[in-house]
């Protein structure tokens, strides 16, 4: 079957297999083009002209994991910091007023906030949706189960937590020591206790392009409201440094393949790879979600690139928006986002 056939029938809503999926990934130049130009007219069906924005507070930098691809990985030596309960209010405050839709609330597994089923971090989603009254995404690493309806019952809309890959020994060299189905299992434990989840895959790790095509089927058997792929970044101090950073070509088509199988999840456009730079071609791709905006000048870090187009303002709401208004999209209001997330909660079944 030709790349257009399998484009045709996945933009109809009709079955793709597996090996269907492994030829849309495979897609190079034009075909790749035709790919991208397919999931933007999906995704404009969808939505319109309207793209999602989050802000990110990564609020505590310590972690108690030793992943081999994280900059922050607890035997990197690096400065760390924890912000105050007071500190994320103001910062989550002022997201709110510059315009963006959510706040998503970061941080490494840190075994302060972690402590006594992750009491410290419920406080902070509390206090953010009380007081900031604004849509609330928990990203707090790996919790135990008993912890997930307490953390949707202080605010938490949403609950993220990144598989980044699907292939079970790669996911052993990765996230070393930790449990493959544990972390699978956050994104049902989170829909059973009401949350909407996101889970996102990294792109140029060591996968292959069928690992690849198998991660967008997990993800979205899952049932993810929210699916991703983003870039791998090499970082200084971890086993994987050295490793060769990828261009952002297969991260393209992955997210244009995710909104043609899925054309109703949100689908990011992270800042956190290439900065704003990388915007654009992230939302020609196919991408409803411009993530990972953070304020300049309070000493907050990103993932990915921990400094990239932070202090500059380049990862600011209003250089965003700049960049939207270039391409004739528009920044949807919370309004508008709130029934958005409201229609997806009213299909997530609440565990006994």
């Amino acid at each position: 079957m030709s790349t257009e056939e399998i484009i045709n029938r996945a933009a109809r809503g009709e079955e793709t297999d597996l090996d269907d999926i492994v030829a849309l990934l495979s897609s190079k130049g034009a075909e790749a083009e035709r790919v991208m130009e397919a999931a933007r007219g999906v995704r404009d069906r969808m939505f319109g002209n309207k793209t999602f924005i989050y802000g990110f507070v990564y609020f505590s930098t310590y972690c108690r994991n030793d992943c081999a691809f994280c900059y922050y990985r607890r035997t990197n030596s690096l400065r760390r910091y924890r912000k105050s309960e007071d500190e994320i209010v103001m910062l989550s405050a002022s997201l709110r007023d510059a315009g963006i839709n959510l706040v998503d609330l970061t941080m490494g597994e840190d075994p302060v906030m972690c402590a006594d089923g992750h009491k410290a971090m419920r406080d902070v989603v509390r206090r953010v949706k009380e007081e900031v009254g604004i849509a609330v995404m928990a990203s707090p690493g790996a919790m135990d189960r008993e912890s997930f309806r307490p953390m949707s019952e202080a605010g938490a809309d949403w609950f993220a937590c990144y598989q980044e890959t699907y292939n079970r020994g790669l996911f052993s060299k990765l996230r070393l020591e930790q449990d493959f189905d544990r972390r699978f299992n956050q994104k049902i434990w989170a829909r059973e206790a009401g949350m909407l989840t996101e889970d996102g895959m990294m792109v140029g790790l060591g996968e292959t392009v069928r690992d690849r095509a198998e991660a967008i089927l997990g993800m979205g058997a899952a049932g993810c409201e929210q699916i991703r792929a983003m870039t791998f970044v090499p970082q200084k101090g971890t086993p994987m440094s050295g490793t060769d950073a990828s261009a952002s070509d297969d991260e393209l088509i992955s997210i244009a393949v995710m909104r043609l199988l899925y054309p109703d999840r949100l689908i990011p456009a992270s800042l956190d790879v290439e900065g704003i730079a990388g915007l654009r071609t992230r939302l020609d791709a196919g991408a409803n979600v411009i993530t990972s905006i953070v304020p300049p000048k309070m000493d907050l870090a990103g993932v990915a690139q921990h400094e990239l187009d932070i202090d500059n303002g380049h990862r600011s709401v209003d250089h965003v928006l700049e960049m939207l208004d270039s391409m004739g999209r528009k920044a949807a209001s919370c309004g508008e986002y709130n029934e958005t997330v409201a229609r997806m909660k009213s299909k997530v079944r609440i565990g006994d």
